[in-house]
């Protein structure tokens, strides 16, 4: 019972410990929000890596893609057995996209993906990303009549609606087209040509001359492409954009919008073209050498999953489409080489299990693909943010180091100072553990004591997080955590409890560890040794 009277009688009269028991506290805490956050933006980069990437990609190493694919699914599904949740076709290739707007062409790279709307759901969050609701449910490149999402479901009250997305499918096609062709009646009326006025009321004329019909300039089928005019099936190839689109494309967000900030302070999305609009796609072809395919499709919806790397160079078409455009169906036997294949594994399943079971049944030596988790895929930015989080682990572990020392300073002053104290407590009989155990049970109470106001406030200030940043920016006068650059609209937290658990435990330790050394020295003094100068 001594023991522990005395450690509180040290605890409460020795103030020099509280200045230990703060740097334990800011120490502990400061590792817990780091923590909190570092895991929160981990948790929201591995949702929008995996939403698009499969659990398991098997994947040509030849863009001209796998031929032999049904036999290769068949042996897929039969090795996977139970364990295989879904599995679809895909083909990957680069491809330069452009639109109009204002009048200009705006030019991009896109990565084209082509998928399969009935399975691909099957083995990713594709579909959560998407901005209409029914694309959500089921995947359709069938431009819809409206009804697209025009508040951001991550987003607060500062960020704008998206009004441009309230009519945006058939009805903004409709307008648009409408007034692009009354712009161009105004044109011809201003601009009359006299060669047109010659032949004007000459049946066929204008369609001889310049081997094209007389329609409207949006009517071409694929733009800069006559249309004959001797077909027997003319009215197969007229292509009205009223009531005709062109195969359906998904494009990224980013790739069709800009983010910024208004003068109000408010976040708004300004849109380069909408779901109705036409663009022109140019992909290589899969024979060799490759030549260049030119196709018009027409935007059906938007994939906005919050990694920019993917909405700013993501396009989706459908699957038997694109493998048409690039010549990938035999025409003898009807099948189509796709670049990848890809399955989605049950919950519980180990992913490297599974795959090198795949890599011994298609060695690389005998099959040219590369079969990785999704994981693999993206191995360089996962180990990129492991090493960020460990060594930022490591380097706020010293601020507890550095109490700790601070805690043995102070031990080797209390032992100087109360060896008058220890040597009457072995006079007494008390043997050198029990003077042992008091200065460890002091270092235990200064790490408990530390440790648990940190745990406390670090809780807090992740649980405030977001608030605390906004008075900082009122304070400062500058942004903490921009929203146009992260694309998130609150800084992302998780709480572990196993890592607060180990942090408090190893601050504890380290108070623990840092006494020891005081502890031995007060059991070793000799009694009379300790009172000889008394």
């Amino acid at each position: 019972m001594y023991k522990l009277v005395l450690c509180w009688r040290y605890l409460r009269t020795r103030y020099i410990a509280i200045a230990s028991i703060i740097s334990v506290t800011l120490g502990v805490a400061t590792m817990i929000v780091v923590n909190a956050v570092m895991s929160g933006f981990s948790n929201e980069m591995h949702k929008r890596l995996h939403g698009i990437l499969s659990d398991i990609v098997v994947e040509s190493v030849n863009i001209n893609g796998i031929d032999d694919v049904e036999p290769m699914k068949k042996e897929i599904q039969r090795l996977v057995g139970d364990d295989l949740h879904g599995i679809t076709t895909v083909v990957h290739v680069p491809a330069v996209l452009s639109f109009q707007y204002r009048q200009e062409y705006i030019t991009r790279h896109v990565n084209l993906i082509g998928i399969d709307d009935k399975t691909h759901a099957a083995v990713s969050e594709f579909g959560q990303y998407l901005l209409h609701p029914n694309n959500r449910k089921q995947l359709s490149f069938a431009l819809p009549n409206g009804g697209y999402l025009t508040h951001d479901l991550l987003a607060d009250s500062n960020v704008r609606e998206r009004t441009q997305l309230k009519n945006a499918g058939w009805p903004y096609r409709r307008y648009r087209v409408e007034s692009e062709r009354e712009y161009r009646r105004q044109i011809e009326q201003t601009k009359r040509i006299q060669p047109q006025q010659l032949t004007e009321g000459v049946p066929g004329t204008a369609a001889v001359t310049s081997g094209k019909v007389p329609t409207d300039p949006l009517s071409s089928p694929v733009e800069g492409v006559p249309l004959d005019p001797y077909s027997q099936h003319l009215e197969e190839q007229v292509f009205d954009p009223l009531h005709d689109q062109h195969t359906g494309i998904i494009l990224g967000f980013s790739m069709a919008s800009v983010r910024n900030r208004s003068d109000d302070g408010m976040i708004e999305d300004n849109f380069f073209c909408l779901p109705g609009d036409d663009v022109r796609v140019t992909l290589p072809s899969s024979g060799s050498p490759p030549k260049p395919i030119h196709e018009s499709f027409t935007i059906v919806d938007f994939y906005e999953s919050k990694m920019s790397e993917y909405d700013s160079s993501f396009a989706f078409v459908p699957l038997r489409r694109l493998q048409e455009l690039r010549g990938m169906i035999d025409p003898v036997t009807g099948a189509a080489a796709v670049t990848s294949i890809q399955l989605k594994l049950r919950d519980g399943v180990t992913l490297s299990t599974v795959r090198d079971k795949l890599r011994a049944r298609f060695p690389v030596d005998q099959f040219p693909v590369r079969i990785q988790t999704w994981r693999d895929m993206q191995g360089p930015l996962l180990a990129a943010v492991r090493m960020e989080t460990t060594i930022l682990n490591i380097l706020l572990f010293l601020i507890i180091a550095v109490a700790g020392f601070g805690i043995l300073a102070t031990f080797f002053m209390i032992v100087v100072e109360k060896t008058r104290d220890v040597g009457i407590l072995k006079s007494l009989g008390a043997p050198s553990s029990g003077i042992m155990s008091i200065f460890l049970t002091y270092g235990f109470s200064l790490g408990l004591a530390g440790s648990g106001v940190g745990m406390v406030l670090g809780l807090a200030f992740v649980a405030n997080i977001n608030e605390i940043a906004a008075a900082l920016e009122w304070c400062t006068g500058h942004e903490v955590f921009d929203p146009t650059v992260y694309y998130f609209h609150k800084i992302p937290t998780i709480i572990n409890a196993f890592t607060i658990s180990w942090i408090v435990f190893g601050a504890i330790l380290i108070a623990v560890m840092a006494s020891v050394l005081p502890a031995l020295r007060a059991a070793r003094l000799h009694p009379v040794e300790a009172l000889r100068y008394e």
